[in-house]
């Protein structure tokens, strides 16, 4: 059966007909062309990020050698010493502490969801956990110094000091837990019904059910989810500005004071560095190595969602 438009089309001159069909034709080709702008607008903001992070570290390089900045042990402006491994360190001892926190606490809370939790009790309890991630990170910041600090760490260590990276990592663990809960949950949703079925029929309770069949074909979203975590962990900038500290020491003991990469460009970015100084080109020259950080996560990603990626009709 033909629709009423297209007897109309019929009835209706051949000219106004292929005149009607090249307006329509001509209002898709624009609509196209709208839609390609706006999805262009992400890619030309990163490759505009990226060439500012070049063009002005660039400068910083011709002050500093590479192998100075990335081997570097000290960083100090009054010493003008540039090591960027006291930041890189300091980024990467909080992001294993959150890790350690967020990642074992989200896949559990996740199983829980996918695999135990009544379809009345997942509608409650799943944006009940999201709420977490909408809490602002500068309340986080000073719930580590108010409360984690003072009463969790000093009683079990009293030789911490009082801006610590352990009170960072485990309440930066805490802001990260529904990201990792949520996206593996989603993971663990999306495994057909059959493939449990089989398992129970063979005899599988439900945690193996859950651990043997459900996890393992969710494998790429988990670990998706984890490499995602941990990438918003070494990102963060207000909780271990507030809880950390600002002291660059290469240390590996949580409970010393540590900056970060991303709590030194905030520091710096106050404003106290005259613009063009040596001090305001570090933002740029550390904003790319954490830039490069991130773009290594995403590819590592990428590579795991290609390489574990299950496929079912």
């Amino acid at each position: 059966m033909t629709s009423p438009a297209s007897r109309a089309e019929a009835r209706a001159p051949a000219g106004l007909v292929t005149g009607g069909l090249a307006r329509r034709h001509r209002r898709e080709r624009q609509v196209g062309i709208l839609l390609l702008v706006f999805s262009s607008v992400s890619i030309l903001t990163t490759f505009g990020i990226v060439a500012v992070l070049l063009l002005e570290s660039s400068a910083f390089f011709r002050q500093v050698s590479l192998g100075e900045f990335l081997g570097g042990t000290r960083w100090s402006m009054v010493e003008r010493s540039f090591g960027i491994l006291p930041l890189l360190t300091g980024s990467l001892v909080i992001a294993a502490g959150a890790a350690v926190v967020a990642l074992p606490l989200g896949l559990m809370a996740a199983i829980y969801l996918s695999e135990y939790a009544a379809a009345r009790v997942r509608q409650i309890l799943k944006p009940v956990l999201e709420i977490l991630a909408g809490v602002p990170t500068v309340v986080y910041g000073y719930f580590a110094l108010t409360f984690v600090t003072p009463n969790l760490i000093k009683p079990l260590f009293p030789n911490a000091d009082t801006y610590n990276a352990l009170s960072a990592a485990i309440v930066m663990g805490i802001m990260i837990i529904p990201l990792v809960s949520s996206l593996s949950e989603d993971a663990m949703y999306a495994v057909p019904r059959a493939l449990r079925e089989g398992a129970y029929a063979l005899g599988a309770t439900r945690f193996e059910v859950a651990t043997r069949t459900v996890v393992p074909a969710a494998l790429s979203g988990i670990i998706a989810s984890f490499i995602l975590a941990i990438s918003r962990a070494i990102g963060e900038t207000m909780i271990v500005t507030i809880a950390a500290g600002a002291a660059p020491n290469l240390t590996l003991n949580p409970l010393r004071s540590v900056q970060t990469m991303t709590a030194y460009i905030a520091q710096v970015s106050q404003g106290e560095a005259p613009h063009g100084s040596l001090e305001y080109k570090t933002i740029f020259a550390v904003g790319l190595a954490l830039f490069a950080i991130t773009l290594l996560m995403n590819i590592i990603s990428g590579i795991v969602l290609r390489r574990y990626r299950e496929v079912y009709e």
